[in-house]
C-alpha cells in the first residue's frame, strides 16, 4: 500500500485497497452474535462494536469532513463516543467504560460503516485527491489493520474467559514439514543502519534513520515453543526469583501467575483456550500470551537473553529480508500460531516477539503536526518494543522496521519469545 501522486490508476488502487481493508474488518466480526459486540472484560479490551465505529470515525473525521463538499456527519454524538485518544479532537468517552455503551445498537454501527463507505467510494471515484489527503487515507488504512489485529486479541479475550470456551472459528489448516531443530544465526560485530529507508508507507516511529554499533551476537532461528515453555514451568520457573526482574516477580506474586494466559491444567494435562475452542496444548506451536516479564525470565532460565530491537532488525534483514510464503498471517485465516515449517525463521507472523528495548524515539524523530502527531510519539514511555507481526497481522502491513509496543505486564495480545546471546 503506497502513497502515490498519480491521480488516475493509483487512485483506483487506493479505492480497491480501502474496500478490501474495510471488508476484512466486517469478515472478522461475521462469526459473532449480538451479545458479543458490547463485552469489555478489562480496560485493555475494547468491545468489537467500538472497533467497528472508531475505525469508521477515523475516515469520517480525517478524510470526509475536511475534504468532501457538503458532507454531513452520520451522527454528531459519534465524535464524542468513538474518538480514542486524540486530544486535538476534543472530549471523548472514557476508555474503561466503552463496554457500557449498549447504544448505539450494532445495526446502527453497521449502518454507520455503510454510510461512510458509500461516501468514501464516491469521494475516491470522483474527486482529485491531494497528496496530503492520500497520506491521511493511507494512515487510516493501516490504522484499521492495527484495529483488526486488536479486534482478534479482544475477541479471544471475550470468548476465552467464558466458562463455555466457545469457538470463534474452527481450525481446518494442515501443518506439515514441521521443523523444530534449533540453530542460532550469527551477526558479526559492526555498525548497522536502523530505520525505514524505502518509499512505501511507514509509521513515524520507524523514521529517523541512524546507525548503531552491535557486538557480535547470535539469535535463534525460530520461536520458542509451548513444549519448551512447559519445561520452564515444570522446573519451577515461576517460583524462582533468580530468573525474574524485581518488578516482574512482584507481578507474578500479586497476580498469582503460574502459566501463560489462557493456560491451565485439567486432569494433570495442560490445556489452553484457542480461537477454535478448548484444546490440548500442542508442544510444537510457538508459545503465545506471555508478558515481557515472562519472556525475560524464560530467557534467563535458559542462560540467554532477549534480543534488542536493533539486533532483531539487523538479523531479520540479514537472514530473512523477504517475507516467506510459509509465514503465518491473518491472510491465512489460521487464527493460531503454527509450528515452524521448513526453513522459515518465523521472523514474520505467528506471534510478536518481545525485545529487550524500551520504546523510545529514534534520533532525528519528528512528531507530525496536528491530531495525527498523537499517533505514536505520546506513547514513548514505560513500554517495550515488539517485532515481527502475528497471525492476526495482515501480510502487507508488516516489514522488518515495524515497531510495536506494549506495557511489560500485558499478555492478552499474541506475544512470544526468540532468544539471543553474545559469544
Amino acid at each position: 500500500m503506497s502513497i502515490s501522486t498519480n491521480q488516475t490508476e493509483p487512485q483506483i488502487s487506493i479505492l480497491e485497497n480501502y474496500l478490501k481493508v474495510r471488508t476484512l474488518t466486517n469478515e472478522l466480526c461475521a462469526p459473532l452474535q449480538p451479545e458479543d459486540f458490547v463485552v469489555q472484560p478489562v480496560v485493555d479490551v475494547s468491545p468489537p462494536k467500538w472497533h467497528l465505529a472508531h475505525t469508521t470515525w477515523f475516515f469520517e473525521n480525517f478524510v470526509l469532513k475536511p475534504n468532501m463538499a457538503d458532507y454531513r456527519v452520520f451522527d454528531k454524538d459519534y465524535h464524542f463516543l468513538f474518538n480514542s485518544y486524540y486530544e486535538t479532537e476534543g472530549d471523548r468517552w472514557i476508555r474503561s467504560e466503552r463496554g457500557v455503551l449498549s447504544r448505539p445498537w450494532v445495526k446502527e454501527i453497521m449502518a454507520y460503516r455503510t454510510y461512510v463507505d458509500d461516501h468514501m467510494r464516491a469521494y475516491l471515484s470522483d474527486e482529485v485527491i491531494s497528496n496530503n489527503t492520500l497520506e491521511v487515507l493511507t494512515i487510516g488504512l493501516h490504522h484499521e489493520q492495527q484495529h483488526q489485529e486488536l479486534l482478534v486479541y479482544d475477541l479471544k479475550h471475550i470468548l476465552g474467559i467464558n466458562p463455555l470456551f466457545p469457538s470463534y472459528k474452527s481450525f481446518r489448516g494442515e501443518v506439515s514439514d514441521t521443523n523444530l531443530e534449533e540453530e542460532f544465526l550469527t551477526v558479526d560485530e559492526g555498525v548497522y543502519t536502523i530505520g525505514y529507508q524505502g518509499k512505501e508507507f511507514s509509521f513515524d516511529n520507524e523514521k529517523g534513520v541512524h546507525q548503531v554499533f552491535l557486538h557480535r551476537y547470535r539469535i535463534q532461528d525460530r520461536l520458542i515453543t509451548n513444549g519448551e515453555f512447559m519445561e520452564f514451568i515444570e522446573a519451577g520457573g515461576y517460583q524462582d526469583f533468580n530468573h525474574w526482574l524485581m518488578e516482574g516477580f512482584e507481578w507474578v506474586k500479586k497476580q498469582n501467575i503460574r502459566a501463560p494466559f489462557y493456560w491451565f491444567k485439567q486432569d494433570g494435562a495442560w490445556k489452553h483456550y484457542t480461537l477454535a475452542g478448548l484444546e490440548d496444548i500442542n508442544p510444537d506451536e510457538p508459545v503465545s500470551h506471555v508478558s515481557f516479564y515472562e519472556a525475560d525470565a524464560f530467557a534467563k532460565w535458559k542462560g540467554k537473553r532477549l534480543p534488542t530491537e536493533f539486533e532483531w532488525e539487523v538479523a531479520c534483514k540479514m537472514h530473512e529480508p523477504e517475507i516467506p510464503e510459509s509465514a503465518n498471517f491473518v491472510d491465512n485465516r489460521n487464527f493460531r500460531p503454527i509450528p515452524r515449517q521448513g526453513e522459515n525463521t518465523q521472523f514474520y507472523g505467528d506471534v510478536w516477539e518481545w525485545t529487550n528495548s524500551a520504546y523510545l524515539a529514534y534520533p532525528y524523530y519528528q512528531k507530525p503536526e496536528g491530531a495525527l502527531g498523537e499517533y505514536n510519539g505520546k506513547f514513548m514511555i514505560n513500554t517495550m518494543v515488539l517485532r515481527g507481526g502475528s497471525y492476526a497481522t495482515s501480510r502487507n502491513h508488516i516489514r522488518p522496521t515495524y515497531r510495536n509496543f506494549f506495557h511489560p505486564h500485558l499478555r492478552w495480545q499474541f506475544t512470544g519469545i526468540r532468544l539471543a546471546e553474545n559469544f
